[in-house]
């Protein structure tokens, strides 16, 4: 049997539209040649997200968007198509994560501990990573503040350099250097100075040793005094001190008391001192003993009488 050329055409065109609408089927996120579990999840936003995006679990793909739909009150539900040899558990999170900096979006799976497994056409609950491009916002915000400043420094850097702030500058550079050649020539100078000064040098380091060796000296000497004088303060330690002290106490005591006694009249002296009337006697007393002996002296017949060779009494 001969095979016309339109039933080849036929035959081809067939083939084509089939293979077209199972290409655009799997790019679509469906499956036609393996059976699989659709799942839901209802999302506020779901910007970045589109069908045939990949479902992971740990970076690990195990499904795709198969397709999304808006409700009226603006959320949106995503079907999922997860290959059937994978259980999900009842209280999986269903994430909508970044895959990348420039907005890439994905669902990531995040299983949960439960016993059970969801069943097909269930909904999970559903969550929304920050994207990165969010996360690196704060830094962005520091970098973009960072770069105005440098822009300020930069323009207060160019404002300063300028032809006269340069001029000045080079000013500067050859006021150093002539600065550092005057150092250089006030240095020889110095040199040629100790060269022709060095026996001078040579002379004091001579006494300043000679002066060191007597200070030597002279602290040995210190060293025994300071011995002797601690040699007298262990004396003074050692001394009875405390029974002198008290003896001295004793006397003073006796003194006060003698003087005590003086003033109250008490005893001769005290009466001598105190006593108007003794007094006045003792100064008549006196008295009469001086005219005594002036008349003695003015009259000694009356009170001496004496002969060589004897006579009358």
């Amino acid at each position: 049997m001969k095979i016309t050329n339109e039933t080849k055409i036929g035959v081809l065109t067939a083939i084509s539209i089939t293979i077209l609408i199972l290409g655009y089927s799997y790019l679509s996120g469906n499956d036609v040649f393996s059976r699989s579990n659709k799942f839901y999840a209802i999302y506020k936003s779901v910007d970045g997200l589109s069908v045939s995006k990949p479902v992971l679990v740990n970076g690990f793909q195990i499904g795709r968007v198969s397709s999304m739909k808006l409700w009226a009150d603006g959320r949106t539900v995503v079907e999922f198509q997860i290959d059937h040899k994978y259980n999900v558990p009842a209280n999986t999170h269903a994430q909508l994560v970044s895959t990348d900096l420039l907005g890439g979006k994905a669902i990531s799976f995040e299983y949960g501990d439960s016993k059970e497994f969801a069943q097909d056409k269930d909904t999970l609950s559903a969550d929304i990573q920050g994207s990165l491009a969010e996360s690196l916002q704060p830094i962005q915000m520091k970098a973009e503040h960072l770069i105005s400043k440098m822009d300020s420094s930069l323009a207060a850097i160019n404002k300063i350099l300028n032809p006269n702030f340069q001029r000045n500058v080079d000013r500067s550079f050859n006021s150093i250097a002539n600065s550092l050649q005057t150092l250089e020539g006030t240095t020889k100078k110095i040199d040629a100075l100790v060269g022709t000064q060095s026996e001078h040098i040579n002379g004091i380091m001579s006494n300043a040793e000679v002066v060191s060796s007597n200070l030597k000296t002279s602290t040995a000497n210190l060293t025994g005094i300071s011995e002797n004088f601690q040699k007298v303060s262990n004396d003074l330690a050692n001394s009875n001190i405390k029974e002198t002290l008290q003896n001295a106490n004793k006397a003073l005591a006796d003194m006060q008391a003698a003087i005590a006694k003086i003033n109250n009249g008490q005893g001769s002296l005290g009466m001598l001192v105190n006593d108007p009337k003794m007094y006045q006697n003792l100064t008549d007393a006196t008295n009469n003993l001086n005219a005594l002996f002036l008349d003695i002296k003015a009259h000694p017949k009356r009170y001496v009488s004496f002969s060589v060779f004897g006579g009358k009494k």
